[in-house]
């Protein structure tokens, strides 16, 4: 719904026909990332992304995840990527280290390339706190990607 009657305005879309779109997921803590990957995937069909426009990439942990992202961002063959993992915090300053670095490189792919990464790596404190949270995370994400990418074909398209 436009704010302005004499203001371009790029409204969200999150339609997924014809959009191609790769996943990197972590093995580390599979129970939380099988159940983002099993939401994500599931949105993204519902909104209209064929699986054969998919890619899934498995990494060790989340450290390895923005490297794999980096990979599939730099072969101009997706329109959004989505990086799919879980961050759980245990007894060691090691929690930190892992959530801080993963997210700063997820965030690094997508402005050195330009290509949308829905962050779906979720951090919590407990097994608990990440299975509850997982199903919701892994449709936010879909639809993240989705809706990025559209807004930047259309703002390629009014920019030209």
């Amino acid at each position: 719904m436009a704010r302005y009657d004499n203001i371009l305005e790029v409204e969200p879309d999150l339609d997924g026909a014809e959009l191609r779109i790769g996943i990197v997921m972590s093995r580390f803590n599979a129970n939380v990332s099988e159940g983002l990957l099993g939401a994500c995937t599931a949105e993204l069909v519902k909104r209209g992304v064929q699986e054969s426009g998919m890619l899934l990439v498995t990494v060790p942990g989340a450290l390895e995840i923005p490297l794999a992202l980096q990979r599939m961002a730099l072969t101009d063959q997706f329109d959004a990527l989505v990086a799919l993992g879980a961050v759980i915090r245990g007894d060691t300053y090691h929690f930190e280290v892992v959530a801080n670095q993963s997210a700063s490189g997820v965030a690094a792919v997508q402005l050195d390339t330009g290509i949308p990464v829905a962050n779906g790596i979720l951090t919590a404190d407990t097994d608990d706190q990440a299975l509850a949270r997982m199903s919701q995370k892994g449709v936010e994400v879909a639809q993240v990607a989705l809706e990025m990418a559209n807004l930047l074909r259309e703002l390629d398209e009014v920019t030209q």
